[in-house]
């Protein structure tokens, strides 16, 4: 508690200096994440498209009701909501919302995942022992390289490891924890929101905005400690049917 003091009153919040002092309970979380299964199908009509999800969905909801949030719910089509209370005398600030998704991509397996913690990285490739040929190399993944002395955490070389989207997921489970347990920070009212399917494009499909009630929302899931993306693409997808008449181009005019 002394060292949270610490952080909140000297200013002291850094993105590094945060994310070493709960790097333990981040670890634990992350590695206990990455090992229930959760990947969507693509070709599966329902929500979530695979009813595994709800196994990770009904964890956090459980977790964050033993951790002390309020309003939570979990809705038939895999949405977790749930309110970190603002601090007294701070109820009329804007309400913040941050919200991760608990699927993870179908283009690879994610049943099995056995979690690799490389303790105090010298900078080396990465071998992953389940298959040999899986090297991650600082040479090609440059940020690799600015991770001397940190520890790593990687998949064993078979499976996704599921970082994408379970480091957002155990991030947000930390700061309820940390809001609503330890930190003596004044702040506004606090929405979490964890979403299925997002790697198959339907993760925002079934989230009710006016449920949600918040005046500015993050998402975490992104990639280097401590950026923030403000703008990204928009796409949308179409099927075009052409009728017509086969005919060789040379010919094809007034056909």
């Amino acid at each position: 508690m002394n060292n949270l003091r610490s952080l909140d009153n000297d200013n002291l919040a850094s993105p590094q200096n945060l994310m070493n002092h709960f790097a333990a309970e981040l670890e634990e979380r992350f590695i206990r994440y990455v090992q229930v299964e959760t990947t969507s199908d693509e070709n599966s009509p329902s929500s979530p498209s695979t009813a595994k999800q709800f196994d990770l969905l009904r964890l956090l909801a459980n977790e964050l009701r033993a951790l002390g949030a309020s309003e939570i719910e979990l809705t038939e089509t895999g949405c977790v909501y749930a309110t970190v209370p603002a601090t007294a005398g701070y109820e009329d600030k804007p309400v913040v919302a941050f919200c991760a998704h608990v699927d993870t991509s179908p283009a690879f397996s994610g049943k099995g995942v056995k979690p690799l913690v490389h303790r105090n990285y010298d900078g080396s490739p990465l071998v992953l022992p389940d298959d040999p040929s899986q090297v991650i190399d600082p040479a090609e993944f440059s940020y690799l390289g600015e991770k001397v002395g940190d520890d790593i955490v990687t998949a064993s070389g078979t499976t996704l490891l599921g970082a994408d989207d379970k480091a957002g997921v155990a991030i947000m489970m930390v700061l309820a924890n940390h809001l609503l347990n330890e930190s003596e920070v004044a702040h506004g009212k606090v929405r979490l929101l964890f979403t299925p399917d997002e790697e198959i494009g339907r993760g925002v499909v079934n989230v009710d905005l006016q449920k949600l009630a918040a005046d500015v929302g993050y998402t975490l899931d992104g990639s280097n400690l401590g950026e923030v993306t403000y703008e990204s693409f928009s796409a949308d997808k179409a099927v075009i049917k052409i009728t017509g008449v086969s005919s060789h181009p040379g010919y094809s005019k007034g056909v």
